[in-house]
């Protein structure tokens, strides 16, 4: 897109062919967030084949650990976006710069807030989280070297997605691939070069992240930009605050489930199969990663369409355009789960030439994966709700494969089938969750519909 129009770019949302719109919007944060994913395969490539099963399997306990920290971020993140897409397509220029200024005094205050309680309590925390003897090492030198890197990461990623509802898709893209290829570049020199091992990994994306952050913050300084920080924006007005959270609070929830979720199968595996069954989990979350990754890419290019004509009244461009992003991200997924289906030992010896890690993970991918093909409709679901201010119905679903399914399969079924009954437990989560998440966007439609013909 050309973006040295900006405002006719906005005005495009309302008028534009819908799959070019999704096409123009989407393909820049696909390629962002499969970059941002990439080099995050790749550190764990270089950890699992460097250093060890072990190095895997405590970078897996410090998922939901890192979890908790973008579960802050999505919070205000997500919904700062959402915001600013709506205000922006009803014409409010000031409400869009509050919400970008409330956004970034929210990040800084979160990020004090949980960096002080995981500086304190670090190796309680990863104990918590299925750290065992032998993974609490390297779990505790990744989380203590890249803890001083989770700030400018909220605050990149936080304000990269403003920087794509306000109409600058491909520059929020160019920006996240700063940020990844710096990593990619230090990954080698840090961990093998250096020897620093995992705290190389760690080291690394704090400098990528940094840099990221700042390229950010620049843009939203400057004068010829549609949306900039402003004289009065930074202080907290609740409207403002409660719009932001309010939006953010689904997607936030999702990863804050994910926490949860993390510490119940942590604890399963390590009672079922070892530190090798976590060091598998591990490795099956990162794959599974990458495909979530770009159906997230494709919501994060239909949220501001959606909300700029939903803000409109353009119900039938609203309806276009979750369809084309159910049908992009359903074909992703569903081609993801016949790789993991078919080759899940290439997908192992990626990351290891353990051969019982490799066959954990054979077993793993095979059984977990069986419904993984229904994930792009829930997740862009879930972000449909979003992205028109629906707050509960958004929660309700990001909950609902997460926690109201998915925990309870976890407590019954592994004291039933051992380890076999936690891979299983996600196909049957996933399968609940659809059955709901399409009795619930049927119903929306319909109310939409409803509400656009009493309007005209």
């Amino acid at each position: 897109m050309n973006e040295k129009n900006v405002q006719g770019n906005l005005q495009i949302l309302a008028t534009g062919s819908i799959a070019k719109l999704l096409w123009d919007y989407s393909l820049p944060a696909v390629v962002g967030m499969l970059v941002m994913s990439l080099y995050n395969v790749i550190d764990r490539i270089f950890i699992g084949q460097g250093v060890g099963p072990d190095a895997i399997a405590g970078l897996a306990i410090t998922f939901p650990v890192m979890n908790v920290s973008a579960a802050l971020g999505v919070l205000i993140g997500a919904g700062a976006s959402a915001r600013v897409s709506i205000m922006l397509g009803a014409k409010n220029q000031r409400g869009a710069e509050m919400v970008l200024g409330n956004s970034f005094v929210l990040i800084l205050i979160n990020a004090t807030l949980y960096l002080t309680a995981f500086g304190i309590y670090l190796d309680d925390i990863l104990r918590l989280f299925g750290a065992s003897a032998a993974t609490l090492p390297y779990a505790r030198d990744f989380m203590t070297c890249i803890m001083p890197g989770m700030l400018v990461m909220n605050i990149g990623f936080t304000l990269n997605n403003v920087m794509r509802s306000s109409g600058y898709p491909v520059k929020a893209m160019t920006s996240m691939f700063l940020g990844a290829g710096i990593n990619l570049i230090l990954d080698p020199i840090f961990i093998f070069g250096f020897g620093w091992g995992i705290k190389g990994a760690a080291i690394a994306t704090d400098i990528a992240m940094g840099i990221f952050a700042a390229r950010v913050l620049y843009h939203f300084c400057q004068k010829k930009t549609t949306l900039r920080f402003t004289r009065g924006s930074y202080r907290l007005h609740s409207k403002t605050v409660l719009g932001i959270i309010g939006i953010g609070a689904a997607p936030s929830l999702v990863n804050l489930a994910s926490c949860l979720i993390n510490v119940i199968i942590n604890k399963n595996l390590l009672t079922y199969g070892g530190d090798n069954a976590v060091a598998a989990a591990g490795i099956f979350v990162t794959f599974t990663s990458l495909l979530t990754m770009v159906v997230v890419g494709i919501c994060q290019g239909m949220q501001p369409i959606i909300g700029y004509n939903y803000g409109a009244g353009l119900i039938s461009r609203l309806r276009r355009t979750y369809t084309l992003a159910v049908a992009w991200s359903t074909a992703i997924v569903i081609l993801g789960t016949v790789i993991g289906l078919t080759c899940p030992s290439l997908i192992a010896r990626a990351f290891t030439t353990d051969q019982t890690l490799i066959a954990t993970t054979d077993r793993a991918l095979i059984l977990s994966m069986v419904m993984f093909w229904v994930v792009g409709f829930q997740i862009v679901s879930t972000t449909f709700f979003q992205s028109i201010g629906k707050i509960w119905k958004s929660i309700f679903l990001s909950l609902a494969r997460q926690v109201i399914f998915l925990i309870p399969l976890l407590v019954i079924l592994p004291s039933r089938f051992g380890l076999d009954g936690i891979w299983t437990s996600f196909p049957l989560s996933d399968t609940c969750a659809t059955i709901v998440t399409l009795a619930m966007i049927t119903w929306q439609m319909k109310a939409i519909s409803r509400e656009s013909a009493l309007h005209h």
